[in-house]
């Protein structure tokens, strides 16, 4: 329970006591208190002067003398202005650590919810690696998944290939001209490499056709679309799209190279899906949707038999759902893959972790499905993350042009490396055992870094500054965790740290222990409110300030050395909590917390 939610009923009954009032739980106003502040939660008290006739301060004071004389929770309160800094007594913190002490999942919810969520991302092309972009997409996908879960609903993860098109043709056209049968095994490349190595190809060759045209007195313009290596791909796809088998064996066996490749990726970055959809399999169910809207005229066809949509009144622009030759559009397989989904998991929400370039696609997606009379498509959501970039020089990919996730990845661990190995604090750990904890060390680096921005900004990642062990990064976290574990397994040899019916005698904290036990209360609205904005940076800052706290608790007071029984045991017991809520605020994040560092 939310600790306003203990409050509440309490300033209800000084309110209608003090004037005579009844009012609606849902008017009053807390906030948490400023860390200026002495307190542990605040009313704001503006919204009672006209009901008292009194000024904020005299009205607050009232109703703060109130309180601390009824009840045996609020120990104190201090007025600032018109808000009353509320400040609950030792007892009311013990009992309530007390509670939620052996509840080693405290603050997750088991499934209770009867409400599906499907959570889309990643979205790969299978004409070349996964690349940053993509390391932010999966990482945000996969956390947003695990927050939803913990608050207690379905969660299904589920990833759309981009399997089909004219992107992959060019692959495919390029590895039939300069490929010589070249395979992943032959090459010694991974198969997502080597079919991006023959994108970066037609789009080399493709560009000399262009310029060779312009010097011929071309347009650019034109240049463009008559050049033959891309009149060439276009005719591949309508090959393709007409089942031709020379082709579709072609395409299988490239995409089967990728798909390889893509799953040793995703196994590094630690994330899955419940299901994966292929755009070859529902680009059809999309055409047949539009086919069924045109003749509901809900659609438009033109002279050139290119198919429209008019969204002008709904503020968008006409937009293209099917081309003049019958090849479908990226927003068709949308449309498509969208129904499957509803009529196979019964949604009542889809969230699309897609970048912000693609803002407009997703507002036209949901307005067609909702134009079609599909109510399902009031609950799309599209959650709109800004670009991640690298310091200029700082890990470059194979072309020098996009940093694909393997390069980063393992230069996340190279670099992690380099670290542990100057700490020199892996005694006794064998080869096997360090090179895991460079592992985890190095993917919390990158996931927590790239998680705590703020998925609407675009932000920078900095591989230096992310493997710190100080500041606001994952390592630091680990650190602290592997702390908390190093001072348990040191207790458990020389003392009892149970928290014992002697702790419940305590009849003060000091302010470290009464700062981390508010902290871990917190713990559940803060994983809730996580939840309601699909941001994993929230659990971020809050395991940080949770690891921050911790770290003072350690350096200002005695826990094992404590002479005080109860005092050592209850410190012991905030100890086993605090480790035990930076675990499970990392794993949403994706994150593992190593027991030694």
């Amino acid at each position: 329970m939310q600790l306003e939610e203990i409050v509440k009923p309490a300033v209800l009954i000084a309110l209608k006591e003090l004037y005579d009032v009844d009012f609606n739980e849902n008017d009053l106003n807390f906030q948490k208190t400023r860390k200026e502040f002495e307190g542990d939660i605040t009313l704001v008290v503006f919204p009672f002067t006209k009901i008292s006739k009194k000024s904020p301060e005299e009205c607050a004071n009232e109703i703060g003398s109130h309180l601390v004389y009824h009840s045996h929770i609020m120990e104190n309160f201090n007025v600032v202005k018109g808000f009353l800094n509320i400040s609950m007594s030792p007892d009311f913190w013990i009992y309530h650590f007390s509670t939620i002490k052996n509840e080693v999942n405290f603050g997750f919810n088991e499934a209770k919810s009867k409400e599906t969520l499907l959570v889309e991302y990643s979205s790969p092309n299978t004409n070349k690696p996964l690349h940053l972009g993509h390391v932010r997409n999966n990482l945000l996908g996969f956390s947003v998944s695990e927050i939803l879960k913990a608050n207690g609903f379905d969660v299904k993860k589920v990833n759309i290939v981009n399997d089909r098109g004219i992107h992959i043709c060019k692959s495919m056209i390029a590895w039939q001209k300069w490929g010589n049968g070249e395979t992943p095994e032959s090459s010694d490349l991974k198969g997502d490499h080597l079919v991006g190595k023959y994108y970066v190809e037609f789009d080399k060759h493709y560009k000399a056709e262009i310029a060779d045209l312009i010097n011929k007195g071309i347009a650019e313009n034109d240049a463009e679309k008559q050049a033959p290596l891309i009149l060439e791909t276009q005719e591949m796809l309508r090959e393709w799209e007409a089942g031709d088998a020379e082709v579709i064996d072609l395409w299988k066996k490239m995409n089967t190279w990728v798909y390889a490749g893509f799953d040793v990726t995703y196994k590094k970055m630690g994330v899955d899906f419940d299901k994966i959809y292929y755009e070859s399999q529902t680009y059809l169910l999309g055409k047949e949707i539009v086919s069924e809207g045109l003749k509901n005229g809900v659609f438009y066809q033109k002279p050139d038999n290119s198919v429209w949509i008019d969204l002008t009144e709904e503020g968008l622009d006409h937009k293209l759902v099917l081309r003049a030759d019958g090849t479908s559009v990226y927003i068709t397989q949308d449309l498509g893959t969208a129904h499957e989904r509803f009529k196979e998991f019964k949604m009542n929400k889809l969230v699309y972790v897609v970048g912000n370039e693609q803002d407009y696609h997703f507002k036209v997606l949901q307005v067609i499905l909702q134009k079609l009379g599909f109510k399902w498509a009031d609950g799309l959501f599209h959650l709109s993350y800004g670009m991640v970039e690298l310091p200029h020089g700082k890990m470059k990919s194979r072309e020098g042009t996009v940093v694909d996730a393997d390069d980063l990845i393992d230069g996340m661990i190279e670099e992690a490396s380099l670290r542990t190995a100057e700490r020199g604090k892996i005694e006794g750990m064998t080869e096997a055992e360090v090179a895991e904890l460079n592992r985890k060390i190095a993917m919390a680096a990158l996931k927590y870094f790239i998680l705590k921005v703020d998925p609407k900004k675009k932000m920078m990642f900095n591989p230096e500054e992310s493997i710190d062990m100080n500041g606001n990064t994952g390592p630091f976290i680990q650190y602290s965790y592997a702390r908390i574990q190093s001072i348990l397994r040191k207790a458990k040899t020389d003392f009892d740290y149970d928290f014992k019916e002697a702790g419940f005698q305590l009849k003060e904290l000091e302010k470290e222990e009464r700062e981390l036990i508010k902290s871990i209360f917190e713990f559940p609205a803060l994983l809730n409110e996580a939840a309601l904005n699909y941001s994993p940076a929230l659990v971020c800052n809050y395991v940080y300030e949770l690891a921050k706290s911790y770290n003072h608790f350690y350096q200002t007071l005695q826990i094992t050395k404590e002479e005080n029984e109860n005092k050592r045991n209850l410190r012991l017991a905030l100890s086993v909590k605090v480790g035990e809520t930076i675990k499970n605020g990392m794993k949403v994040l994706g994150i593992e917390v190593p027991e030694r560092m």
